[in-house]
């Protein structure tokens, strides 16, 4: 008997994305398993049903569940999807366990094997398969054009008949994977680009895209990768040197996110008031309550002299390619998982175990729930991971 994957359609608003495109059909198929999509999954990310050639269409999704092994989705399933599932079956999608609480209890007492995309571990062997990555690196690109259409000058110098304009400057705060990617796309564009991060060691990474780094001489390095807090004298001082660059900045692009918890505040009211009037933000951690004071999730807002956009789930406003990667990170995962026709579950394997969150009737992520290392974390040096 063939496994038998179920691929359902997303149900938040804003969700566009799709967990499985056209192309790694085939490639599941030699994994030994049979597809089912649900109608109309993938039209947002402009992938009719016809495009799935090799896939069943079913239109209930509960339906579909009932006898799936793996369950695909992008967002968690709702709970009546959950509650169809087998016991035993396996899900994989992002999920952010804190946030959904409720729902982590019912996979665990369902009996499911749930697979948080979020939890992959950043581990060399595991890069193929780490969809924040995949899907930052989209929102880190998009970043700047958004920020662009915004701006009342243009981003490039330009010569005229009339004279030159001058570049505009670009501040990109977090070099993670959607920072650097936004110092990538916002040179490209002609912009003079600068890049903050608490972590010094990412000076090389900044200049290696074209940007020059801003150090406030502060080393905010701790243990385990992660920054460590700092005290009053070097609060001020890093605020201070800030405080210059954010001024004269003409976009600035924030990205700093711990998945699945609050957003560190990186930019305060009284710096965005000295501001140059018309000067755009692009806060790029709505999804956690954002980097900025005054910013609101899902709104373009106008504070003071600066105009602050908040969009939620960026990469789903790049639905299709989101999707292509998506889909490439879940196929490789389940080359983890699907052996000889079965689904096989090594738990020794430090990517099955790290990204497991729910088995066999147990919450397998202590502090799942409700992470106490997030409270251990000074809010304005947190991790700039995104």
């Amino acid at each position: 008997m063939s496994i038998k994957i179920a691929v359902l359609r997303e149900t938040d608003a804003d969700e566009r994305r799709v967990a499985i495109v056209p192309s790694t059909l085939s490639g599941l198929t030699k994994l030994g398993a049979s597809v089912a999509i649900q109608a109309g999954a993938g039209l947002g990310a402009h992938y009719a049903d016809a495009d799935y050639a090799d896939a069943t269409i079913a239109n209930d999704p509960v339906a579909m569940v009932t006898d799936a092994d793996v369950v695909l989705a992008v967002q968690p399933p709702p709970s009546d999807v959950v509650a169809a599932m087998r016991p035993g079956a396996a899900l994989v999608s992002f999920v952010y366990a804190n946030r959904e609480p409720a729902l982590v209890e019912q996979l665990r007492d369902r009996r499911i094997s749930t697979f948080a995309m979020e939890k992959v571990p950043r581990i060399s062997r595991a890069q193929a398969m780490d969809a924040l990555s995949s899907q930052a690196a989209l929102a880190g690109y998009y970043a700047p054009l958004l920020g662009a259409v915004h701006l009342p000058r243009i981003l490039p110098m330009m010569t005229t008949a009339v004279g030159s304009l001058r570049a505009a400057r670009v501040l990109v705060m977090g070099l993670g994977v959607a920072g650097l990617q936004a110092l990538t796309t916002a040179h490209r564009l002609g912009a003079i680009t600068e890049g903050y991060d608490v972590r010094p060691e990412t000076r090389e990474q900044a200049q290696s895209v074209g940007a020059k780094f801003v150090d406030t001489g502060v080393d905010a390095r701790g243990e385990g990768g992660y920054a460590r807090a700092l005290t009053a004298e070097e609060q001020a001082k890093a605020h201070e040197v800030l405080t210059r660059h954010i001024q004269q900045a003409d976009l600035i692009v924030t990205t700093a996110s711990v998945p699945g918890r609050a957003a560190p505040r990186l930019i305060d009211h009284a710096q965005i008031a000295g501001m140059k009037p018309g000067s755009v933000i692009v806060d790029l951690a709505a999804d956690g309550g954002c980097n900025c004071e005054g910013a609101v999730p899902g709104q373009t807002v106008r504070v003071g002299p600066v105009t602050i956009l908040a969009p939620p789930n960026v990469p789903s406003l790049l639905a299709q390619h989101a999707s292509e990667l998506y889909a490439k990170n879940v196929f490789h995962l389940l080359g983890l998982i699907l052996k000889d026709g079965t689904v096989s579950l090594d738990l020794d394997d430090a990517v099955i175990a790290g990204t497991l969150l729910t088995h066999a009737g147990e919450i397998r992520h202590v502090g799942a729930m409700g992470d106490a290392e997030a409270s251990s974390r000074s809010p304005a040096v947190a991790e700039m991971q995104t």
